[in-house]
């Protein structure tokens, strides 16, 4: 979908911004035309010299340049793209987006434009995490900007948490999704993906054990299939999704609210194995096996043993399929069993009231849980069917045409 396509790129003003350059040259050799646009400050981290020579055109900076605003040059710009680019998204530049600002060259194209518009957020963690940054991002979600990323990893800071601008093939991903004119345009999907890790001290946790392989797979199927998706994962060890908006959770509770907050959607797709229980009192310290002298004692006081009291953890499944004004059309769940697969599905779905249950059988010897293949039984209303070992990506390519079936039908 690549080739032959415009992309007008903004390259905001963050250390992200040498991304840029290797995300224009994979852009080029997918024989993509790109025309780039950099903030002021953009030009701090990259030269115009080195973008307009792996872009092979010239840099646009000054929304005051008298040649091109003779002829309406930001308006031309913003019109005659397939597609707008801004990596990295800046802090500031997400909440000119959002409040709809128009005060340099890039925010006025972001304005003016009326194509599709994808970000690569890129910030300090903390500024990710700041709840005037979650809101502007919802508004732009609202309005339709499609997103990648941010990755979660060290920072130039030296912090660590989410706001690594993605990488460019994952950006590269992206744009070739955001091209994409599929059955689903116009559908907003809900996936959730990975293990939940409970913590029960700093260093140690109750969890799945769940790579995410799956629910990666699902998030690109549908993104494939046009849809936006919205793509909450926990602490999963498969590479994100391209072309999806992702919420990086740890705990069950974390991923309810993030569901939440992501509906109301068309579909959701339940992949997540979310842990049942989570410790009631998790420690402040780690537990040793022994007290030290100056240690406190274990907090239930014996030295021999140690009990954890455990409750359990909200039922996100359950949650969505039964909510009263924001329940999606379609909700998937996943189910996976060691014995009586089928029997368990069937009593899995009518319990969580969703409409399908995706069933395997996870037993070691099956080398499913981790691997690269599955093999599932489709639960629905109507009966089971039994599908053949296949990919995790040939399984999910095959959920997405049922989904588009039954969302489009």
């Amino acid at each position: 979908m690549l080739a032959g396509r415009r992309i007008l790129l903004i390259i905001g003003g963050g250390i992200a911004a040498y991304k840029s350059l290797e995300l224009i040259r994979r852009l080029k050799e997918n024989g993509t035309e790109v025309l780039p646009v950099m903030t002021e400050a953009a030009e701090e981290f990259v030269t115009p010299l080195s973008v307009s020579a792996l872009a092979g055109h010239r840099v646009y900076r000054d929304l005051f340049d008298l040649v091109d605003e003779a002829e309406m040059g930001h308006i031309q710009l913003s019109r005659t793209s397939d597609l707008v680019v801004v990596a990295p998204a800046t802090a500031n530049l997400v909440a000119r987006m959002a409040n709809g600002t128009a005060t340099d060259l890039a925010s006025t194209i972001l304005l003016a434009t009326d194509k599709k518009v994808l970000i690569a957020p890129a910030m300090n963690v903390r500024m990710w995490n700041h709840p005037s940054t979650s809101r502007n991002l919802k508004t732009l979600l609202d309005d339709g900007v499609l997103t990648v990323g941010p990755n979660e990893g060290d920072m130039a800071c030296g912090e660590y948490g989410p706001g690594r601008m993605a990488e460019p093939d994952q950006i590269t991903s992206a744009i070739d999704a955001a091209l994409m004119s599929g059955p689903l345009n116009g559908k907003h999907v809900v996936v959730t993906s990975g293990p939940t890790h409970e913590p029960i001290d700093p260093v140690r946790y109750l969890g799945n054990r769940s790579s995410g392989n799956q629910g990666t797979a699902m998030a690109n199927a549908l993104s494939a299939a046009g849809a936006r998706v919205t793509f909450v994962t926990g602490p999963a060890t498969s590479p994100l999704p391209g072309g999806c908006h992702v919420v990086q959770v740890q705990t069950a509770v974390e991923m309810r609210e993030a569901v939440e907050d992501a509906l109301p959607a068309d579909a959701a797709v339940m992949v997540a194995a979310v842990a049942d229980w989570r410790v009631r009192r998790v420690s402040g310290a780690k537990i040793s096996k022994t007290v030290d002298p100056g240690e406190s004692a274990r907090p239930d006081g014996d030295k021999k043993g140690l009990e954890l009291e455990l409750v359990e953890n909200p039922d996100i499944l359950a949650m969505v399929s039964s909510s009263p004004d924001r329940r999606p059309r379609i909700v998937v769940g996943f189910a996976a069993e060691t014995h009586d697969v089928i029997e368990r599905a069937k009593a899995k779905r009518k319990r969580k009231g969703c409409d399908w249950i995706v069933a395997n059988d996870v037993n070691a010897s099956t080398g499913i849980m981790g691997g690269p293949e599955n093999q599932v039984m489709l639960v629905t209303e109507s009966g089971v069917e039994e599908w053949p070992r296949m990919s995790k990506a040939e399984v999910a390519r095959r959920l997405a045409e049922r989904l588009t079936e039954a969302l489009t039908g």
